[in-house]
This record gives structure tokens, C-alpha cells and sequence, in this order.
């Protein structure tokens, strides 16, 4: 009988290491999967993680409320 694979876990510090360098596009998915031993699909995935939310980076930051269309501040 053969034995039952176990699942790797990944540390969040890797998966953001490898889906930044898929961001970056210098390599393939192929090879980047391949240069740090995870599916391809996988790496994918993180890809498509990290860009989906990069924006909520800045969220809450400082600065100016946008001010809705129809609404009109009035200096006080």
C-alpha cells in the first residue's frame, strides 16, 4: 500500500513572497511553481489574491472624504 500524501502549509510570508514575484511577471507561473516546489495553480492563486486586495491597502488612510454628487459644503 502506498502512503497517504500529507498537505503542505505554507507560512503567510511565503505565499505573499511567491505571489509578488508572479506580480512581477519576471518569471512564468510554471517556473516560479516549479523554483519553489507548488503547483502552478496554486501560485496562481495567490497571484489573484494579492491583486484582488491591494486596494483595500488603503483603506482608512488620511485625506479628504469624497464628496457625494449633489451635495455642496458651504464654508462655515
Amino acid at each position: 500500500m502506498s502512503e497517504a500524501k500529507t498537505r503542505q502549509v505554507h507560512t503567510l510570508e511565503f505565499k505573499a513572497k511567491v505571489g509578488l514575484e508572479a506580480l512581477r511577471g519576471v518569471n512564468t507561473i510554471n517556473e516560479i511553481g516549479r523554483e519553489h516546489e507548488v503547483h502552478p495553480v496554486q501560485v496562481g492563486q495567490w497571484k489573484k489574491a494579492i491583486q484582488e486586495q491591494a486596494r483595500t491597502l488603503f483603506e482608512g488612510k488620511r485625506g479628504p472624504n469624497p464628496v457625494a454628487a449633489g451635495e455642496v459644503k458651504c464654508p462655515a
